[in-house]
């Protein structure tokens, strides 16, 4: 019995001592394990792809159990929905995030860089100016500046910075003594922000920046743009999208004018399917988006070679415009491309129109049937006494066509109804060079 308590008794100190000389050395283990950091390159037009792309990113970044992220950032602003959705993304993020301002962080990217754990910048970059503009310069509606203020005053606000500045980056109604005045909007250099406490501090590059965050050591991991966000972001861009709309046009308009073995007619489809394919790829196009744009082109291919009365073409342009316009990251974006490629292929349709008419396929639509006495042809001026005589049409009257009135063929137009083909017809009245008739039937 003593023997058992004592056994006892030693097997408790071994672990005992286990257990202190673990929490003695944990520090150690810990401190030896390679810290690893991701670098992410904020850079160029904040928009909806990006946005994606620092998606993927942070969750790679979580997957190597990084001990930081750097965000090196470099933009002339972009798209304030993009922007708040990576601010969010940003401040949801357990791994510390590190903005680095490498140039301009300027409208969207300060937002982005307030969104972020701590602020450093290069020497001479800038930060601030985040007005919001539409896509043509003007301003907006004072409901969205208010809105994008106050976005900019909580987020700074969250991290320790000050709120005031950066609600005057975007309403040009602040002013602080000192720093600006009434009317301006707020931009801030690398030594100002540091001198009011909104860069924690200036590095010149990434490894002094490496060395103030005491991680001069660390593996770093770049996290580039894959080929397929590249082409999402490049396509889905608001400047590309009415070149990839004219373009697309454009191919359709040429190959029905100008024989091209269908090569303008692919340069056509082309542009267009890398306007849909990249807004798939980017996440603004559904399935839905592209199957109006199908089901709308082949309607216009369908009034091309069966006359419905415009009703296919109406209909066919109305899907195929919606579809392009439901397709973009932002319906005005779409709207407003589709406008330029519309009037710049109305100028282009009237030059093809005007030189090379007679050539394509659009030549098989053009009428060139000549009408001449040697075919039976005669003129009207004389045919007042045509009134009341009797005719059989030998063509539709929709409501014009031509029928044969005393052996002698007439264009001739009904009353406004359509009269089909081999139908008796009576004249009932002369108007200059016009023979109007209607249907008339033999009673026996």
């Amino acid at each position: 019995m003593y023997l058992t308590r004592k056994v006892a008794l030693t097997s408790m100190v071994a672990i005992l001592f286990v257990i202190q000389l673990f929490s003695f050395l944990y520090p150690v283990i810990v401190s030896a394990k390679e810290q690893v950091i991701y670098v992410v390159k904020v850079e160029q037009t904040i928009d909806k792809g990006l946005a994606r792309y620092l998606d993927r990113a942070f969750d790679e970044a979580n997957e190597g159990d990084a001990d930081a992220i750097i965000l090196e950032i470099n933009t002339l602003g972009g798209s304030v929905d993009a922007a708040v959705d990576i601010g969010e993304l940003i401040i949801r993020e357990q791994i510390p995030i590190i903005a680095f301002i490498k140039g301009n962080a300027i409208s969207a990217g300060s937002y982005i860089s307030f969104s972020a754990d701590k602020i450093f910048m290069e020497p001479n970059s800038n930060i601030g100016a985040a007005a919001v503009r539409t896509i043509s310069g003007e301003e907006v509606d004072p409901k969205i500046t208010s809105f994008w203020a106050s976005k900019m005053e909580n987020a700074a606000k969250q991290q320790g910075k000050n709120d005031e500045i950066a609600r005057g980056m975007v309403d040009p109604n602040v002013e602080i003594p000192g720093i600006s005045k009434k009317g301006e909007l707020i931009t801030l250099g690398s030594d100002e922000a540091l001198q009011y406490g909104i860069a924690d501090g200036i590095a010149n590059n990434r490894n002094e920046l490496l060395k103030l965050l005491g991680l001069e050591n660390a593996r770093v991991e770049e996290v580039s743009l894959s080929p397929a966000e590249m082409l999402a972001r490049l396509v889905t861009n608001p400047f590309v999208i009415p070149f990839l709309l004219t373009i697309g046009l454009a191919g359709i308009l040429i190959e029905l004018f100008i024989p091209g073995f269908g090569i303008p007619g692919i340069v056509g489809l082309s542009a267009f399917g890398l306007y849909f394919f990249g807004n798939y790829l980017a996440g603004f196009a559904g399935l839905e988006s592209i199957f109006l744009f199908v089901i709308g082109f082949i309607l216009m291919v369908i009034e091309l070679f069966v006359p419905g009365f415009g009703i296919f073409g109406v209909i066919g342009v109305i899907l195929l415009g919606s579809g392009i316009v439901l397709a973009a990251e932002n319906s005005s974006y779409g709207f407003i491309g589709l406008t330029i490629a519309l009037f710049v292929n109305t100028i282009l349709a009237f030059i093809l129109f005007k030189y090379f008419s007679y050539r394509g396929i659009w030549n098989h639509f053009i009428l060139k049937e000549e009408q001449n006495k040697a075919m039976g042809y005669v003129s009207h001026d004389k045919d007042v006494n045509l009134i009341g005589k009797k005719g059989k049409t030998v063509s539709k009257l929709r409501p014009a066509g031509i029928a044969i009135i005393e052996g002698i063929r007439y264009d001739v137009v009904s009353e406004g109804n359509f009269i089909n083909m081999g139908q008796d017809i009576e004249v009932i009245r002369v108007d200059g060079t016009k023979i109007v008739v209607r249907e008339f039937e033999i009673k026996n």
